[in-house]
């Protein structure tokens, strides 16, 4: 067959039919996922300020947490403190947020192996996140605990179901920071804001009035994480407890969900 021959069979050929699989397999448009990934940002904030408000535990930021049980191992060396030779109850909530955000965030191997940027992952790990909420809910339910801390030492979600609560929401910040890393936002993990604002008061046109994609993403993720915890105190006390709010971030994650099926795929090259 003459290499003419070859090219008019290969026009003459059908395009493969590109189903529902096929565009789930597709992946997202890293540039166009800026507006999602405040969006994940403002979660972070209704997601720890809901831990905080319960148990003085950010379920997102896992450096205090860390800090914490540094401290907790110190006091037992302290002759000033009555020493003791076991976590108190903050101590043990600590132990549990990390450990779970650690689970939380291994599960991005899988993201690893289906492809990181690919929708089926996105959304699937999106869906995961939504179980974790609703079992949150669930469990802050029948603790029977209330939404909100009596004092340092007497802490909300303190019983094995509060504890419970505290870990599956943990573990959902813990597999949307790995998602966002993975995805390549200028919000990064979109869980810890620290880089963020160190990258904000050093970038050198941060007074400009230009538009300057990097670094108003990274102010707006800053803006959305402050209006998700004013968001989630608001809601707390409209639904009258923690579950009812838990319950409203489950809604809001199937908003995201939904969402990355709206993300656009990269320009074919």
């Amino acid at each position: 067959m003459s290499g003419s021959d070859k090219t008019d069979v290969e026009l003459a050929s059908p395009k493969a039919p590109r189903g529902l699989w096929a565009y789930l397999d597709s992946s997202i448009d890293p540039k166009k996922s800026n507006p999602i990934s405040l969006y994940a940002c403002l979660l972070t904030g209704y997601t720890s300020a809901l831990s905080f408000s319960a148990c003085f535990i950010w379920c997102g930021f896992q450096t205090g947490n860390v800090a914490m049980l540094g401290i907790a191992v110190a006091r037992t060396f302290d002759p000033e403190y009555e020493r003791t030779y076991h976590f108190e109850k903050p101590d043990q909530q600590a132990v549990i947020s990390v450990l779970a955000f650690l689970i939380g965030t291994s599960l991005g191997r899988i993201g690893d192996r289906m492809g990181a940027r690919k929708r089926s992952w996105l959304i699937l790990g999106t869906f995961i996140q939504c179980l974790c909420c609703l079992a949150a809910a669930l469990t802050a339910h029948y603790s029977g605990e209330g939404p909100y801390a009596t004092s340092r030492w007497g802490p909300s979600w303190a019983t094995p179901l509060g504890l419970t609560c505290l870990a599956f929401l943990s573990a959902s910040l813990g597999l949307q920071g790995i998602m966002g890393k993975r995805v390549g936002s200028p919000m990064n993990t979109t869980v810890v804001l620290t880089t963020t604002w160190v990258e904000i008061f050093n970038d050198p046109l941060l007074l400009s009035l230009k538009k300057q994609t990097g670094r108003d993403v990274r102010i707006g993720g800053v803006l959305a994480l402050l209006f998700g915890a004013f968001l989630s105190r608001a809601l707390t006390n409209a639904c009258n407890g923690a579950a009812g709010a838990i319950g409203c971030l489950a809604a809001l994650r199937m908003i995201q969900l939904v969402w990355w099926l709206f993300v656009p795929s990269p320009p074919e090259a």
